[in-house]
């Protein structure tokens, strides 16, 4: 993309947000957030979901960042990405049920506020938390942000060593500080984003279990209609047929060293453990 081009898209997202900002009254509030995990497939389910007629995403962005990165900005810059209500019952007309918004922000799960932002802010929104191999999304992040430029060390294993130096303290500086924002938390927690369990118990405790859908990545890409179905029944959606799967914002890289490999599967195993209680299933990284 040009320059030139950039600018201009920038000018008229700025137009729509301001736009979008005074018509907030008009506007659809998010029926759903796809909350994560980072690396885990995101994009691939935001953009199988916005295939369905029923689905009207935001205008511009598949994430929005309100919750974590944006949330002084206010509740109707917020509403402003999203269509009006106008939108929402046309769909109505044409499938039987109210079109429904969201959006996907994988910071928002790992985020040491936006959980209780959500809660407090929709307290009806259903959310959707994608999960894979936590070595794989480990690895895969670090690729990702080395590739961004949000990380220095091209040594996966040396960033990985370097991860509790950079975290430390993180947290609770932006839990003391709202205006506090942890670069390092949000690009270079590599094993503490992998240890799933953790957040969601704690997004448990915010928004209750039965608001809460847990798709298995690997069981979505290697077999993705049924997992699509069970996303669909759960946002009360009717099932659609006319949907294209497909798998986005992928990265190569190398292969893990086994050795590697190994120790870091032992470090998840206990967090795994805790994770198929909870889900009630065992990951597809652990049959």
């Amino acid at each position: 993309m040009t320059v030139a081009r950039e600018q201009a898209l920038r000018a008229v997202k700025s137009v729509s947000r301001t736009v979008g900002r005074l018509t907030a009254g008009s506007r659809m509030v998010p029926g759903f957030l796809i909350v994560g995990a980072q690396r885990c497939g995101t994009t691939s389910l935001f953009k199988t979901l916005s295939q369905h007629p029923g689905v009207l995403p935001p205008a511009y962005h598949k994430g929005v960042h309100y919750f974590d990165m944006d949330y002084h900005r206010g509740m109707n810059w917020y509403l402003g990405h999203f269509p009006t209500t106008a939108k929402a019952e046309a769909v109505k007309a044409q499938i039987g049920v109210r079109g429904i918004t969201g959006e996907s922000s994988p910071y928002y799960m790992f985020h040491p506020l936006a959980g209780q932002r959500i809660a407090k802010d929709l307290p009806s929104v259903k959310l959707l938390v994608l999960l894979r191999d936590p070595v794989e999304r480990a690895y895969s992040a670090h690729s990702h942000e080395l590739a961004r430029g949000y990380e220095t060390e091209s040594d996966f294993e040396r960033a990985l060593a370097l991860e509790e130096q950079r975290t430390a303290g993180e947290r609770e500086r932006m839990i003391r500080s709202a205006a506090y924002a942890s670069e390092h938390l949000q690009h270079n927690a590599y094993l503490a984003r992998g240890r799933y369990i953790e957040q969601l118990e704690r997004l448990e405790a915010l928004v209750g279990r039965e608001r809460m859908h847990v798709i298995d990545s690997d069981d979505f890409f290697a077999d993705p209609r049924p997992s699509f179905d069970a996303v669909c029944d759960f946002l009360g959606l009717p099932r659609w047929a006319d949907i294209a799967f497909g798998k986005h914002n992928s990265r190569s890289r190398s292969p893990m060293s086994a050795e590697l490999r190994a120790r870091l599967e032992d470090h998840f195993a206990p967090y795994d453990e805790r994770l198929a209680a909870w889900w009630g299933r065992v990951p597809s990284w652990r049959r």
